[in-house]
Formats: structure tokens, C-alpha cells, sequence
């Protein structure tokens, strides 16, 4: 299996580790780690770690795209990156001692019509068997975008969005949706202009936003895989202390690795890499012990 991750907003991520975060305070570093990022990065350096075919995508510029670009070459991570005039974003996230993580993100750079013509071309002519859409749009990019990217495609998409942007790209009608519960209530507000209206989607039946499955995550109190053929639940083994920022990239990766499993087994890879992933000291990385170790005691229960 061939897998595009597409991450129109990358990031060059700094993480700075401190013994607390202090509003107002001057901080003591004790490490830094600067990496190529976004969500969609994140998913794709997790399937390389799973030995899954992928290449990661998205536009990329100047001295901080640069960067992006040679960790991603360093990390082995194969990488077709669209050139863009502006100067790709970088994200802070600062982890204290008991894995707290707090993240700035920056809003990304401008990019233009032709840009994103150049980049849907592009993305038109690719082979694949299963596409990955992940985070934020850029400044420029039609807020429709994801949408425009589903309906393009002529393999499964999931989309990992938050708000209007997942709303539309969930209407064209993606394999799977995976948002976390803040940015599946942000995106039926978006979508219901009409709260009343029988079939408004709630968070207790988010496939009539338009995808044909939908994960849904609740951070460590687990996940719910919503399908047409049933809807079931699962939860890590154990609370877990640790980094959370790429935990639900880890679980789209996870998804994707398990593609031709049965849901239920689907979902426990999920829960089981998401698990992993925060007991990884950065995103993108997971704890592959923790994972081969737990990933069979986690049992999905149908509701």
C-alpha cells in the first residue's frame, strides 16, 4: 500500500522542555528539538516508522521550508513538498516536567491563486491508495479546499480537520473523518445553521456530516469509530502521562496501516499507537514497545 500524506500548512516545529510553564516567568530550557511538523508530517513519519510506503506533501517555503525539508531527508521520510513564495510557519510547544504541553502556532503563509492551481494539478496526477488530508489551511487557500482535494481524489481519503474546514471537506464525502470531540462540536456548529432541524448532525451521529466513518476522539478516555455498520468504543489500558500533541496523528496513522482490518481491529490500533505516541518525548515518534506490548489487550466494545 502507497499512502499521501497532504499537509497544506507544515510547520517547522520547536519544542522547548522547562520544569513548569509560568505565565509571566523567565524559563529555563532544558532541551530543544527542532523538526519538521504539521499534522499530515507527523502521520507520515509515523507510517515510515511502521514500515508503511508514504510520501508526505504540502506546500513549503523559504529559510524555515528549507529546514522542513532536510529533517525530513535526514528522518528518512520520503517527501514531495510544493514550492511556495512565503515562508512556511513554525509551531512552539513548550513541555513541562509532568508532560503538559502547551502550543503556539503560527497562523502560516500567504499562498497565492496560482499556487494552489500549480499544487491541484499536481495532486490530480499522483498514485496512491489511500490519501491522507491533515491540520489547518493556509492563508489564500479556498476554505473549501478540502473539499475540493476529496472530490479529486481517486482513492480514500481522511480527512483530519477542525471546524468549517472539516464541516466541508466532510461534506464531499471522505472515506473516514477523524476529529477530536472539541473540533467535531466546532464543526457541526458550522454546519448547522438550523440547530433544530431533524437532520442536523449531532455528536451522537457524526457520519450525516457527510464521511463514511468517523473516530472520534476524547483524548485518554479513548475513542468511538462511528460506521454504517455499527458504532463501538475503545479506551488505552492504562491513564498516561506524557506528550499528547501527536497522539491523534499516530492515530490516523494507525488507521491507515490497518486499512484492509475489520473496524473493530481498526479502531484498538488506533487507541493502541495513539498510547504509544504519548509516551514519545516528541511528535511524530511513539513508543514502539508500549505499542506491541498493549495494542492485543485492547478490546473495542460495540454500543
Amino acid at each position: 500500500m502507497k499512502v499521501l500524506t497532504v499537509t497544506l500548512n507544515a510547520a517547522l516545529d520547536v519544542t522547548y522542555r522547562v520544569d513548569a510553564l509560568e505565565p509571566g516567568a523567565t524559563h529555563r530550557v532544558s532541551d530543544v528539538a527542532v523538526r519538521a511538523g504539521g499534522k499530515g508530517v507527523n502521520v507520515a513519519r509515523v507510517l515510515c516508522g511502521l514500515g508503511v510506503s508514504v510520501v508526505a506533501s504540502g506546500f513549503c517555503g523559504g529559510a524555515a521550508g528549507e529546514s522542513l525539508r532536510a529533517d525530513l531527508a535526514r528522518s528518512g521520510v520520503p517527501q514531495a513538498m510544493f514550492p511556495i513564495s512565503g515562508e512556511t510557519r513554525r509551531t512552539v510547544a513548550v513541555v513541562g516536567s509532568a508532560g503538559e504541553a502547551t502550543l503556539f502556532a503560527e497562523p502560516g503563509p500567504m499562498v497565492t491563486a496560482a499556487e494552489w492551481d500549480g499544487f491541484l494539478g499536481w495532486f490530480g496526477e499522483v498514485e496512491a491508495d489511500v490519501v491522507v488530508l491533515s491540520g489547518s489551511l493556509p492563508l489564500g487557500v479556498p476554505g473549501d479546499a478540502y473539499a475540493t482535494l476529496v472530490r479529486a481524489s481517486r482513492v480514500p481519503v481522511v480527512l483530519d480537520a477542525d471546524g468549517p474546514a472539516l464541516a466541508a471537506g466532510a461534506a464531499a464525502g471522505p472515506a473516514v473523518i477523524t476529529p477530536n470531540r472539541r473540533e467535531l462540536t466546532a464543526a457541526i456548529k458550522s454546519d448547522c445553521h438550523e440547530p433544530a432541524a431533524a437532520s442536523a448532525p449531532t455528536l451522537d451521529n457524526p457520519l450525516i456530516l457527510g464521511a463514511e466513518a468517523a473516530l472520534v476522539s476524547d483524548g485518554p478516555l479513548g475513542m468511538t469509530l462511528h460506521t454504517l455498520d455499527g458504532v463501538w468504543t475503545a479506551a488505552p489500558p492504562e491513564v498516561l502521562a506524557g506528550n499528547p500533541t501527536g497522539a491523534g496523528d499516530a492515530a490516523v496513522a494507525a488507521l491507515v496501516a490497518a486499512w484492509h482490518l475489520p473496524w473493530p481491529q481498526r479502531l484498538a490500533e488506533a487507541v493502541a499507537l495513539s498510547a504509544a505516541a504519548v509516551r514519545a518525548p516528541l511528535a511524530g515518534d511513539f513508543d514502539r514497545s508500549f505499542y506491541d506490548q498493549h495494542r492485543a489487550a485492547i478490546v473495542p466494545t460495540r454500543l
